[in-house]
């Protein structure tokens, strides 16, 4: 079984896709694809598809939908319907079953992939490589294994499905889990210097999370590092700006001793900044003064 999340949902079995177009069963499918290998309690099952409330004959309903999966599982598993001595083969080479496929089990459902493909599962993979490389001081490793992680991205993790609360609460924690890998694959492709090449995918990204410090940090270092002191003020203006609109807040310590330095940078007339090191904006203020203690703080 092939499964796709990060995007519009997709579910593939024997290379055939079994994704119903009808809300609830679609929904119920991104669920148990959610928790694939996992056993979905009924009752969990059942709150994501009527949070208000199961309603009377909901167990009968939720029954004909898995019955409806099963239904698509089963065409798939036999690519339509194959006629072996007068009889429908309904299982595939591997003895695999529409029944097995989705299986009940411990008042539950569930879906077993078989073990083939499941893009979250690559994803924490990548990611989890990529953190355990940037921990070793492994740059390059780094920003190849985060950007594996980020390229299973085609979208909005299950867009196109109806959720409810579990699927939300998945969706966020999906979404959190990108913009962490996000931060730390910039992180590394700042520490190895291409700070010129990041200062365009940066203002993408600023302006698509205009209140997100770590990423406006970066495309700070990134406009400094380039010699554009003056841009990477203006960047701080407008989070600033993000921050007030987003509840009145105001930018963290660790931002505003950033923007110190950009200042002092800006106002000794200083060139860009080459570096070859990350953590660049996290780190504190140097306590000697004068410009070689600035530039160790920012390199």
């Amino acid at each position: 079984m092939d499964v796709r999340i990060l995007g519009g949902l997709s579910v593939r079995e024997n290379g055939v896709s079994i994704t119903p177009t009808a809300a609830a069963p679609r929904q119920l499918l991104a669920l148990l694809a959610a928790s694939a290998d996992q056993v979905v309690p009924v009752t969990v099952l059942m709150e994501e598809v009527w949070p208000s409330g199961a309603p009377r004959g909901a167990r009968v309903e939720l029954h004909s939908h898995v019955l409806g999966l099963r239904g698509l599982i089963a065409a798939a598993l036999t690519e339509g319907p194959t006629a072996v001595g007068g009889r429908a083969v309904e299982e595939d080479v591997d003895g695999r079953t529409a029944e097995t496929v989705l299986a009940a089990q411990s008042g539950g459902y569930r879906l077993d992939t078989g073990g083939g493909s499941h893009d979250v599962w690559q994803f924490e993979r990548a990611a989890g490589a990529g953190y355990r490389a940037m921990e070793a001081g492994d740059l390059p490793r780094a920003a190849l294994r985060l950007g594996e992680a980020l390229a299973l991205w085609r979208g909005e993790p299950y867009a196109g499905v109806d959720a409810g609360p579990r699927l939300r609460a998945e969706t966020e924690r999906l979404e959190a889990s990108r913009l962490s890998v996000l931060d730390q694959w910039v992180e590394a492709q700042l520490g190895l210097g291409r700070h010129v090449e990041m200062v365009p995918e940066l203002a993408v990204l600023a302006a698509r999370h205009p209140v997100n410090e770590s990423l406006h940090g970066q495309f700070m270092v990134a406009l400094l590092r380039s010699g554009r002191a003056d841009d990477a003020l203006e960047a701080f203006r407008r989070l600033c700006v993000g921050l007030q609109r987003d509840g009145g807040r105001e930018p963290s310590a660790r931002l505003r001793r950033l923007h110190r330095s950009v200042l002092t940078v800006r106002d000794a007339g200083l060139p860009r900044i080459p570096t070859q090191a990350s953590g660049l904006w996290l780190r504190p203020e140097p306590a000697v003064a004068g410009m070689a203690g600035l530039a160790a703080s920012l390199v």
